[in-house]
């Protein structure tokens, strides 16, 4: 199978320009751990299945710009409650990389992560040189590893979240899904999928199947549109989801386990999938109704009467970063990666609903604080304009680097972008906000990190910049977060107006925290406020909770860490400075591979040092006794 996708994989050349800068760190990994990967990955038939074998996944496939993540884990809990097993691949991912890939709502473990990953890469090495000797790029490697973890594992279905776009996507190597979804579109990846919402739908539509039945929320006329002729065009039964109120149970409405009136849309997407699913798996056959060449609309599809375990199902629905409350004492953490322009608006909507509720109730001065990040070539501006109306007493600015100095977690990392350049981003998208809320820029910006102690920025305006998410996370704090580090460790020292600013914190009886703007920001915050929501947590636990991996992106690949995403890169306070080369690419992918590689590297450097004390000492030594071997000399 890893040779047969890779191939298909590689076809698709157009989108797979976008992830060739990831080729590079795969040969040097290749280089690296060649003999690991012979021993580990042992040549064994399981592995020689051909791509239409990925048709015995059920896959259901979900594709859209925002609410696609979501809409997969709708799905994926109410069919685990029904009892299946599931498999689930999203991106990107918040704290690990091992949340991408799901086995009943958990990710994979360490242990099962470490095996397969060993397989694949040392089965895709030794076909390597049939395919242009190179190796996938890091989302293509990840998808194939998913279908081998779904394969392996023997799950009942396979949930597959889209990572850019959808024709052209790694993930559309899929050729017979049982279902199709697509969740609300808008305008993100321009680079990629095109500046219009029609390219964009274009894009997005490229995963229907003839036959296969397909489902969408209600888009936008030319969004519509373009998706009506695209199923035409396919012999593709295309439906639109109903309002979630058409749903009709004897409890009363519907009660959904993420946060915000948008994942009404969402929720509503995931009953069809599943009821389509269901009907397929437990039902008769029926094939569905091609859409009619003559029409100039798409059929709305029929609601239902959901059955208890998906009443349950969408009630314990659980997915972390996205509509995501977490509470602390007098900090209240609001969580939600949106990073395009209706996204936004979303959050924006949901900010005020759930901030207003918890300030209902509050006895005292609330402060609101908005800690924000965006990457990419998006419209920061237009997001922070989106934000005003929250009315924030303090603005937060930090890149997307967990902590300034080198923590180990490699899966959090992007060695694409320069943290010159995260800083440069960061001073903008301050000064945006400056214009923004206060009408003018009538000062400076000052220079914010230079090397040693990074002390903060002095501002005129109530808006800071800090070097990392964790120093901005202690600032806002200020001591009153148990689960943070002690600030007097950890944050950077601040000058007397910071001190000052600090005080409205410090006096203010409750705190609200908005976190927005990237998903790879919002995985960062996770890390330190709750780092076992995302690595061990469960999809569909329940619990108060809402993110994409992503990318998400997103986005990762969205986010994804994948093509198109971004995050961190070189660090001028020497975080990650050590974790070049091989091992970076071993410690990102692999962490049961971590302490091997310590290990070597170790015995490496005393053999070496050794060889070298040996060399010296037999230098020293004939050199002693060659000097007293000569005759003394003789005074005349």
């Amino acid at each position: 199978m890893m040779a047969c996708l890779l191939r298909v994989l590689q076809r698709q050349s157009a989108f797979g320009a976008s992830c060739s800068e990831r080729d590079s760190v795969f040969r040097l990994a290749n280089r690296a751990v060649r003999n690991h990967s012979t021993q580990a990955a042992p040549h064994f038939p399981g592995m020689e299945y051909q791509v239409e074998q990925l048709d015995h996944l059920n896959i259901i496939h979900v594709t859209g710009t925002k609410g696609k993540g979501s809409t997969c884990a709708f799905t994926e809990r109410i069919l685990r409650t029904y009892g299946f097993r599931t498999g689930f691949y999203s991106s990107p991912h918040l704290v690990q990389v091992r949340e991408r890939i799901r086995i009943d709502g958990r990710p994979i473990s360490n242990e099962l992560f470490t095996k397969y990953f060993w397989q694949v890469y040392g089965r895709l090495d030794e076909t390597k040189e049939a395919h242009g000797g190179t190796m996938p790029a890091y989302f293509r490697f990840l998808t194939i590893l998913a279908f081998h973890v779904f394969l392996q594992e023997k799950v009942d279905l396979a949930i597959i979240e889209v990572g850019i776009g959808g024709a052209y996507d790694c993930t559309n190597v899929v050729r017979k899904p049982w279902v199709c979804g697509i969740a609300s579109l808008g305008i993100d990846h321009t680079q990629i999928l095109g500046d219009t919402i029609e390219k964009i739908a274009w894009q997005k539509a490229g995963i229907f199947k003839p036959g296969v039945p397909a489902f969408t929320v209600r888009q936008p006329q030319e969004a519509m549109t373009v998706l009506r002729d695209r199923a035409r065009e396919i012999q593709c039964p295309l439906r639109v989801c109903p309002d979630l109120d058409r749903y009709q149970t004897e409890s009363g409405a519907l009660q959904l386990g993420l946060a915000g009136q948008h994942q009404r849309s969402n929720a509503s997407l995931a009953l069809q999938l599943c009821h389509t699913w269901l009907q397929r798996r437990c039902g008769p056959d029926s094939s569905p109704a091609l859409p009619d060449p003559d029409s100039s609309c798409v059929l709305q599809a029929d609601s239902f009467r959901p059955g208890a375990a998906m009443v349950k199902g969408l009630a314990d629905t659980h997915w972390a970063g996205r509509s995501q409350t977490l509470r602390r004492g007098a900090l209240t953490y609001f969580l939600d990666g949106a990073h395009t322009h209706r996204s936004m608006q979303a959050c924006v909507q949901w900010f005020q609903e759930a901030a207003a509720q918890s300030q209902s109730g509050a006895s005292g001065a609330v402060v609101r604080v908005l800690l924000f990040n965006a990457t990419g070539k998006r419209d920061a501006a237009a997001m922070l304009k989106l934000l005003l109306p929250c009315r924030f007493d303090l603005a937060v600015f930090c890149p997307n680097i967990t902590e300034t100095v080198a923590s180990g977690n490699a899966d959090q990392q992007n060695f694409n972008v320069a943290v010159e350049t995260m800083l440069t981003c960061c001073l903008d998208n301050e000064r945006s906000w400056r214009l923004l809320s206060d009408g003018g820029d009538d000062y400076p910006a000052p220079l914010l990190i230079r090397d040693g102690p990074a002390p903060l920025a002095e501002r005129k305006a109530d808006s800071l910049v800090f070097p990392s998410i964790l120093s901005a996370l202690c600032w806002i704090a200020q001591g009153r977060d148990p689960v943070l580090t002690d600030p007097a460790q950890t944050a950077p020292p601040v000058t007397p107006s910071m001190a000052a600013k600090a005080a409205l914190l410090q006096d203010a009886a409750h705190v609200h925290v908005l976190v927005t703007g990237s998903l790879h920001l919002v995985g960062g915050v996770l890390k330190h406020l709750d780092p076992e929501d995302g690595s061990t947590g469960n999809a569909g636990s329940s619990g108060n909770a809402g993110s994409s991996g992503n990318a998400g992106s997103s986005g990762n690949a969205g986010s994804s860490g994948n093509a198109g995403s971004s995050g961190t890169g070189r660090c001028c306070f020497t975080s990650r400075l050590g974790e070049t080369g091989p091992s970076r690419w071993i410690t990102r992918f692999c962490p049961g591979s971590e302490a091997l590689l310590t290990r070597w590297v170790v015995l490496l450097f005393w053999t070496f040092f050794i060889f070298q004390v040996v060399l010296i000492s037999d230098w020293l030594l004939g050199t002693i006794g060659s000097q007293r071997s000569k005759p003394s000399p003789v005074c005349v």
